[in-house]
């Protein structure tokens, strides 16, 4: 596993570093094949934020802690992490077992009317089922991803009633 560590507006310490990486490195006995680990590390007055992305098979777990102290927040977004990463387990056995599927409801009242951050990321191509468990997992209202029963462009959006809705192009 690759692991990245960046800090904003602090000073990286060798134990800092080391106590995130073994933070970290526990989460390979839960999904054998995770590629990259990025952790960023910020402080902003006396906001300790420590954000953590995992990408493991085309999937990304996402997870972020604010506390008043740097290892708190790392302690805090590991726990987070560890939760999500025991639900992705558990929806990926139950669909192989073809249970039903639950979601969970979340909404954000953050709406911004200008672009402040560009991403770009690799996507593999997925069905919509998977695409909602990628979405849940990133936390996000919204998910675009590559069909792959269609091989088309398709975005997965979270409606104000709970459900999903899905945008799929027409030719």
């Amino acid at each position: 596993m690759n692991i990245i560590i960046t800090g904003r507006h602090l000073e990286l310490t060798h134990n800092l570093k080391d106590y995130a990486e073994e933070k970290i490195s526990k989460f390979k006995k839960y999904l054998n094949n995770i590629s990259e680990a990025t952790i960023t590390l910020s402080v902003e007055k006396y906001r300790h934020k420590a954000e953590i992305l995992l990408k493991a098979n085309g999937v990304m777990i996402q997870a972020e802690s604010i506390t008043g102290e740097m290892y708190s927040s790392i302690d805090e977004v590991v726990e987070k992490l560890e939760r999500q990463v025991k639900k992705y387990k558990e929806k990926l056995g139950s669909r192989r077992k073809g249970e039903e599927k639950t979601t969970m409801i979340r909404t954000s009242e953050d709406r911004s009317p200008s672009i402040i951050k560009k991403k770009s990321f690799d996507i593999k191509p997925m069905s919509p089922e998977e695409a909602v468990m990628q979405m849940e997992l990133l936390d996000k209202n919204f998910f675009v991803f590559t069909n792959a029963s269609s091989g088309a462009v398709n975005v997965l959006y979270r409606r104000k009633d709970g459900h999903f809705g899905l945008i799929e192009p027409t030719r």
